[in-house]
């Protein structure tokens, strides 16, 4: 929990780095209240605005931390653009996501965890 607040405390933060726990650690917590709030509204009868409203507010912390992800694989931020590709956009961001942290590189200094 404590990594997805501090990507939330971190949404304008498109520098720096964000480590693979870091961001795989939001995007699980993301899937996970997602799924809660869709239960919720299906349970309780509500019109589907609570996915919408939750996907929007999260939109430039998930972003934020993706870019700062590609910036420690030691991947330029523009490579977000890519997932404009259909299909293949999204498996060339997950591959870039899930690579092993660079050490010192020209978007900040390597972090021990």
């Amino acid at each position: 929990m404590q990594w997805y607040i501090k990507a939330l405390k971190n949404y304008r933060g498109f520098t720096g780095r964000a480590t693979r726990t870091e961001y795989w650690m939001f995007f699980l917590f993301n899937i996970i209240f997602f799924i809660a709030l869709a239960f919720l509204q299906e349970m309780l009868g509500m019109i589907h605005l609570l996915t919408p409203l939750y996907s929007l507010a999260m939109f430039l912390p998930a972003l934020a931390v993706l870019l700062r992800r590609l910036h420690d694989s030691g991947k330029s931020g523009w490579w977000v653009l890519s997932c404009l590709i259909p299909m293949v956009g999204f498996v060339i961001l997950t591959v870039f996501a899930c690579l092993p942290s660079e050490g010192n590189n020209k978007y900040g200094s390597n972090f021990n965890y």
